[in-house]
């Protein structure tokens, strides 16, 4: 793909293979506990695919994204071969914030000690990986990044909306759209005519439909599912808000990014966004978009009909939004910073 040589590996039967899609390994084990069944033949085939990678070709760096399991099984592999390369763990955030107790901690931590470098993806990242004893020699925060020079920029040719709200994002509970959905009643009430777009599956898709119908607002709403990613600048472009409210979750799962919200500023829409650590460096309050409490219903309808309500405001918010991006988190940038940090390892 894309001259990149991609090693696919089965873990169980085709069929019963489903654990890493739709949701995401974390949202599929709470959705369905017999997919806990999986996850050891998920790490045994996943370690037995890197084992016989490095037996037979000749690897000068390992990047391997997610403490648990990816960095894990190279961890585990290192301790089991000679003249194991250098290695980069890259975590996104759900599994230094969102995977806690005694055991898992451990498991961070070592695989943490073990790895050349860590990199994260965001500041709050970095300060919960430093609470688990990495070293700040060895941190390095680095965003993932999109392409906002093509794919994710504004169009000369479309025309945006002035009623419709964007909501991209896998269904699952820390992305928080069961508060997005309460707020609509009362954005209906101040704005006849909105409308609101959902983009992505996941666990929760049936209970958030469920939901729209018990609230009066399934006219309002459509669920367009799972979109091939050509298809998503054009909704950025049309949209009038997007709104992403993710939450804090009970176990403490949460963004470690919202790359999203990077697209979508990357094509000119102005944000709504949960004040969440990681989201502040995307969002800037009332410079870049408009941060407002998690789990507020209320807060998501004012700053909502306050954008709707003020297309120069709006203008304004994009425009500075899309500079920021622009300047943090094109792929050029990220990927400049990656190949120096690559680049100096295997010099090493």
């Amino acid at each position: 793909m894309a001259g990149i040589d991609v090693v696919r590996f089965r873990y169980f039967f085709a069929r019963w293979e489903r654990l890493a899609y739709q949701g995401g390994i974390l949202a599929n084990l709470k959705r369905s506990r017999w997919c806990y069944l999986l996850l050891p033949f998920f790490f045994i085939s996943q370690l037995a695919a890197l084992w016989r990678i490095l037996r037979h070709q000749r690897i000068d760096a390992i990047h391997a994204h997610w403490i648990i399991p990816q960095g894990l099984t190279v961890a585990i592999v290192g301790l089991l071969i000679k003249n194991m390369p250098p290695w980069i763990c890259t975590s996104h955030g759900g599994d230094l914030l969102g995977l806690n107790g005694w055991l898992l901690n451990r498991i961070k931590r070592w695989v943490i000690r073990s790895s050349s470098l860590l990199t994260v993806v965001s500041k709050a990242v970095a300060d919960c990986a430093l609470s688990l004893g990495a070293k700040t020699e060895q941190l390095r925060t680095i965003s993932m990044g999109v392409d906002t020079r093509e794919r994710f920029s504004p169009s000369t040719t479309s025309v945006c909306s002035d009623n419709e709200l964007l909501f991209v994002g896998r269904l699952v509970e820390k992305k928080g759209v069961t508060y997005l959905l309460d707020a609509m009643p009362e954005i209906i009430r101040q704005c006849p005519g909105v409308h609101l777009s959902v983009v992505g599956n996941g666990p929760e898709e049936n209970a958030l439909k469920q939901q729209a119908d018990r609230l009066g607002i399934a006219h309002a709403v459509t669920f367009l599912g799972s979109l091939n990613n050509s298809e998503i600048p054009e909704l950025y472009r049309r949209a009038t808000v997007f709104v992403a409210p993710s939450i804090v979750t009970v176990q403490g799962d949460q963004e470690g990014l919202g790359l999203v919200l990077v697209e979508a500023l990357a094509c000119e829409c102005p944000v709504v966004a949960s004040d969440l650590l990681a989201i502040r460096d995307v969002v800037v309050h009332e410079d870049t978009g408009f941060l407002v409490p998690q789990k507020s219903p209320e807060a998501i309808v004012s700053a909502v009909v306050t954008l709707l309500a003020k297309p120069e405001l709006r203008r304004q918010l994009a425009i500075k939004g899309r500079d920021h991006v622009i300047r943090n988190f094109d792929w050029s940038i990220v990927a400049s910073r990656y190949a120096a940090l690559i680049g100096k390892l295997v010099e090493q």
